[in-house]
């Protein structure tokens, strides 16, 4: 189940800038938190490979939040296409995430377990990341 906008009023846009700070850098959900140190694109399978791999070492004990949702779509051409003839298919979507921003929250269980859980997540993710508590 890969995460993407039921609808939207454009279909394609452009890519637009990343760069700055984050001004969600704060827990709301839950206990501990992963945040991105860098600024970056995730994709929808990013996050999903992400979710994957928390829940997986979480088992069923603890609850977890995504506070990200990829709605930028990234569109391309096929390869040996000849130049013009209008944008490409919206290929994937993709999430602009600042340095700052919390991507993952979890709550109810242990520091040990949440630590190793979301630092495994981290690893599915192109961006640095770091872990904090509440």
């Amino acid at each position: 189940m890969l995460l993407s906008p039921k609808k939207r009023v454009f279909q394609k846009s452009h890519k637009g800038p990343i760069g700055g700070i984050s001004c969600t850098s704060h827990i709301n959900f839950g206990k501990y938190a992963l945040v991105a140190e860098t600024s970056g694109r995730i994709t929808a399978r990013q996050i999903e490979a992400a979710r994957k791999t928390i829940n997986r070492r979480i088992k069923k004990i603890g609850k977890l939040w995504i506070r990200i949702f990829p709605d930028l779509p990234v569109s391309s051409k096929p390869n040996e296409v000849r130049m013009g003839k209008g944008k490409g298919s919206v290929d994937y979507w993709v999430c602009k995430v600042k340095a700052g921003r919390v991507l993952f929250e979890l709550s109810d269980v242990a520091f040990d377990i949440a630590r190793a859980s979301l630092l495994m997540g981290s690893n599915k993710l192109p961006i640095t990341t770091k872990f904090i508590t509440k």
